[in-house]
């Protein structure tokens, strides 16, 4: 859907691109057809060094190639299952999940990730909406799956238990206090499943037809509530796979050793952030990946990764502000760490600042939507600290900004944030006026955030079109209060909404979590007149004791104005 601009010259902004940052990756882009090829280099390349390691127990390179041919086999042998079905995953951070994944493109298949928290009216939307026929998940989850598969076209369950992948005995032990004692898998019954160990099993001694698969194909239906409207199904292809991989690869070279690094992955691999970043992009470099199950569970992720020797970490707002307040988390050894990547929210100062003084790194924030693949924009790794800011186009991505009369907002001026780029998504599955409707008529994706383009090349968000609050005719941004408000010393977490006013339309509501249990409203009010002029300074303050999230921890605004 979206073209490149007609121009041969480069966008100003690369020359603030920092040394050994490719300027153009139009030519490693085509020397994949498909995410299967750098799959499979990787594979080639790291055979004997571990890709993913889940509660101490790793998967080498080879082994985790074995294993997906193995699910691919079977899928394709038993299941019948052909090119361009579409097989939902749903999962946390499970060593399952990668073998599931690459396994399911290597059979041809168009992989459709699937929060593990959704409900049942949420899990028949998407299942039906994508048209799937298989689904791969953990036993937690079968239950939901139970009360709506009738209504679905879903012909092939596979199920696994958290722990299957994790040897005799701990496999054992985990799956036992996982349903026995923590009682975390409800009660259910899918006669017809099939457990995902004897998958592996018979598809070991299957033959795999290779399935060849072009640039243009669809790799993923990665569902999103999109810049309008209800849940949908962004298109992203295997060459938006690729570009977004490469983009990334090229932007942390100057800081990364091939083959060498150690990554911490918290987020789950079926958000489109940890899957381009970690599935593909330190993927393929030879990174191996510890994934966190449960990064809720503070004490637990410390302890598992305090003395790692870590040399990575990606993660958002929310999670890099937990484990900041959590008090072990000081002692983790940070001796090793070279990169801390934030994205999928605004990236507080307070938290930056905190992170930087608790871990001697800077916290480098990004920008990226799920339908460019995600990322856009993000903050040099050379040590530029520009706290506020998501940073420069990655190569070959152009940005605008279009104000509401749908002209170029001149240079420093706030409009609607456009990106054109390899990255961004092919269109909307089977909703072509939902596509149209995101793209302008020349082929930029309209993301739907207001951004402002400083003279530098740096991009500051200001934040979402539709959550701007709007007080006797002036905008207010709740990026920019929650921003002041979280540097109060007695806030954990703060999130701002609009609220009904007679007076003035709307007026600013904050509602906060305490980390100093005598914080009054008052103290919160006078803490903003300091930093911010007197229409956004918030005129309701709630105080409550947790805020709502998504699964990787953004804040709900929508879900507090509900």
């Amino acid at each position: 859907m979206a073209s490149t601009p007609e121009t041969t010259e480069l966008p100003f902004w690369t020359a603030r691109y920092p040394k050994g940052v490719l300027k153009n990756v139009d030519k490693e882009i085509a020397q994949y057809k498909s995410v299967l090829d750098v799959f499979e280099e990787a594979c080639g390349k790291y055979a004997g060094r571990p890709a993913f390691t889940q509660m101490g127990r790793a998967i080498s390179f080879s082994e985790l190639n074995r294993k997906a041919e193995s699910f691919a086999a079977y899928l394709q042998n038993e299941l019948k299952l052909k090119k361009g079905d579409r097989i939902a995953i749903q999962m946390p951070n499970t060593l399952q999940y990668p073998i599931a994944m690459f396994g399911a493109l290597k059979a041809g298949l168009v992989v459709v990730n699937t929060n593990p928290l959704y409900t049942e009216r949420e899990m028949k939307h998407q299942f039906n909406d994508a048209g799937c026929v298989a689904v791969v998940l953990v036993a937690n989850f079968a239950a939901n799956l139970q009360k709506v598969l009738h209504e679905t076209k879903i012909r092939h369950v596979i199920i696994t238990e958290l722990g299957d992948l994790l040897g005799f005995p701990k496999s054992l032990l985990v799956n036992t206090v996982v349903k026995r004692v923590k009682k975390m898998v409800p009660e259910y019954s899918l006669p017809d499943a099939i457990p995902f160990t004897t998958v592996l099993e018979k598809g070991a001694s299957m033959t795999l037809q290779r399935v060849q698969m072009e640039p243009d194909e669809i790799a993923f239906l990665q569902y999103t509530g999109g810049t309008t409207g209800v849940s949908k199904g962004a298109m992203l292809t295997h060459k938006n796979l690729i570009a977004n991989m490469e983009q990334i690869r090229s932007w942390v070279a100057p800081k990364l050793v091939n083959g060498q690094e150690l990554a911490i992955c918290a987020l789950p691999l079926y958000h489109i952030f940890a899957f381009t970043v970690h599935g593909m992009a330190f993927f393929s470099i030879g990174t191996h990946s510890i994934l966190i199950v449960n990064p809720r569970d503070m004490k637990a992720f410390t302890k598992e990764i305090k003395n790692v020797g870590f040399t990575l970490m990606t993660g958002v707002n929310t999670l890099f502000n937990g484990l900041l307040n959590y008090p072990d988390f000081k002692n983790v050894d940070f001796s090793k760490l070279k990169i801390s990547v934030a994205g999928g929210m605004a990236l507080q100062r307070a938290v930056a600042l905190k992170w930087k003084e608790v871990t001697g790194t800077t916290v480098i924030e990004g920008y990226g939507l799920t339908e460019t693949s995600p990322v856009v924009c993000v903050n040099p790794v050379d040590g530029t600290d520009r706290v506020g800011s998501i940073g420069l186009p990655v190569p070959s991505t152009y940005v605008k900004m279009l104000k509401d009369d749908g002209k170029d907002a001149p240079i420093g001026e706030p409009g609607e944030l456009c990106v054109k780029g390899p990255q961004v998504m092919k269109g909307y599955w089977q909703r072509p006026e939902e596509t149209k409707a995101s793209f302008t008529e020349d082929g930029w994706f309209k993301t739907g955030d207001v951004a402002v383009l400083e003279p530098d090349g740096f991009c500051k968000i200001v934040d979402r079109k539709k959550d701007m609050i709007i007080v006797s005719g002036f905008n207010v941004y709740p990026n920019e209060v929650e921003d002041v408000i979280a540097q109060h010393p007695g806030v954990l977490e703060v999130a701002a909404i609009g609220a009904p006013s007679e007076k003035s339309g709307e007026v600013v509501k904050v509602v906060i979590v305490k980390k100093d249990a005598s914080l009054t409203e008052q103290q919160v009010i006078d803490f903003a007149h300091k930093q911010l002029t007197n229409y956004k300074v918030p005129k309701i303050v709630e105080f409550r004791t947790e805020l709502p999230k998504t699964n990787v921890g953004k804040i709900l605004r929508r879900a507090l104005k509900d």
